[in-house]
């Protein structure tokens, strides 16, 4: 059991940097090791190791400063960071936690062989010509999805990058051999999946402690473009047998794996009512960032109070639902020149709006976020407040 509650993060994004004010009720110091003093993280912690968040050696440093270490995102080197482990040092989730899911491939076989319902899918290396570069693929690996599938890369993919959608065999060579090109002969490794035409894309963040307790978030609706998120709807319109059986899944992740913290776990609802695992990732998630203002807990204090060894919150919603916009980058400047668009989000009635203090815009980057609270009178209007949001930010 932890006593001093000193918390080490690797990373120091938005995910690191909105611990603060849970950090702060539950009486916890954040350590974060993260690349640059600009990170948003920075501003929020007790102490800052400058390092990036792959240098173990920094981490060796990290963990001689706080009581245990967690991560914001999943660039992480378990082999590097066994070692420490072995030494003593206290991650949360643990390595071995971590070890099965971080490549794409083999949380998808972790998935399929803990019984839990995914898309069809292959090792896209195993199924390639002996050059490697993807100028031949073997057509019996491909007959059993037709086009289009679904190209991931199995390490360090989000926000849309390393995701493509592919439309047919020349489309699918061009991709792989420009991803060999741009890494110089060494390009990155690809899983291919089937193509799902689902009806809606759901979330659920959930949370175990050391003692085995479990408990989910409300599950939410998350409406992507370009393969980024750009809105969450609380809770989803889902039949309760949908609810129930998403819960479950969640149930069974955590159990199974042991996991001590928040995880985001990504899901295809079908056309005929099938849900499917999309993907997990084991952190707190950008489809949980409602629970600031939306629930009893947030997501940043069960995290926190997990890997704390302090009782779950309680993840209930104390409004009828919420709105979660999130504010992307959409062309290349000072992320500075927005305090006007800002200050009409804040207007919204039940508005709240978080800027994550990145200096620099680019297309698709998550810049901050609006979470807007519902009552019973406007809960069928979630989609005309977002769309309203987004006129705003957008300016259409």
């Amino acid at each position: 059991m932890l006593t001093k509650r000193r918390i080490g993060v690797v990373g120091g994004g938005q995910l690191a940097w909105m611990m603060a004010s849970a950090a702060k009720t539950l009486g916890v110091e954040l350590v974060v090791q993260t690349p640059s003093p600009d990170d948003p993280a920075v501003v929020i912690a007790a102490d800052t190791i400058f390092a990036p968040i792959e240098d173990a050696a920094a981490t060796a440093l990290l963990a001689t400063r706080c009581d245990a270490i967690t991560f914001e995102n999943e660039f992480v080197n378990v082999e590097a960071l066994s070692t420490l482990a072995e030494q003593g040092v206290c991650f949360r989730p643990g390595l071995g936690v971590l070890a099965p899911i971080l490549d794409k491939y083999h949380q998808r076989c972790y998935l399929r062989n803990s019984g839990l319902p995914v898309p069809r899918f292959i090792d896209l290396e195993e199924s390639r010509g002996s050059r490697g570069r993807g100028e031949e693929i073997f057509p019996t690996s491909l007959a059993q999805f037709g086009f289009p599938v679904v190209l991931k890369a199995r390490r360090h993919g989000y926000d849309g990058q390393g995701t493509f959608i592919i439309k047919d065999i020349e489309a699918l060579k061009y991709r792989l051999a420009a991803s060999y090109k741009q890494q110089v002969g060494h390009g990155p490794s690809f899983l291919l999946e089937e193509f799902v035409p689902f009806e809606r894309e759901l979330a659920v963040v959930a949370a175990r402690s050391a003692a085995g307790d479990v408990v989910t978030f409300p599950i939410v609706e998350t409406q992507q473009e370009e393969q980024v998120c750009r809105r969450v709807l609380v809770p989803a319109d889902i039949p309760n047998t949908i609810a129930v059986e998403i819960e479950a899944i969640a149930h069974t992740l955590l159990q199974g794996l042991q996991a001590v913290g928040v995880f985001g776990i990504e899901l295809f609802l079908t056309t005929n009512g099938s849900v499917l695992v999309n993907e997990i990732a084991p952190r707190t998630h950008n489809s949980g960032h409602f629970t600031i203002d939306a629930c009893e807990t947030s997501q940043f204090e069960q995290h926190l109070r997990a890997i704390c060894d302090l009782p779950l919150g309680n993840p209930a919603l104390r409004c009828s639902g919420a709105v979660m916009v999130n504010l992307l980058g959409y062309e290349n400047a000072s992320a500075s020149d927005y305090s006007g668009k800002l200050q009409q989000l804040e207007q919204i009635p039940q508005a709240h709006v978080y800027w994550y203090g990145k200096t620099e815009s680019r297309p698709g980057r998550k810049l901050g976020h609006v979470t807007i609270l519902l009552d019973a009178q406007n809960r069928e209007q979630e989609t005309a407040i977002a769309q309203q949001v987004e006129s705003i930010w957008y300016n259409r």
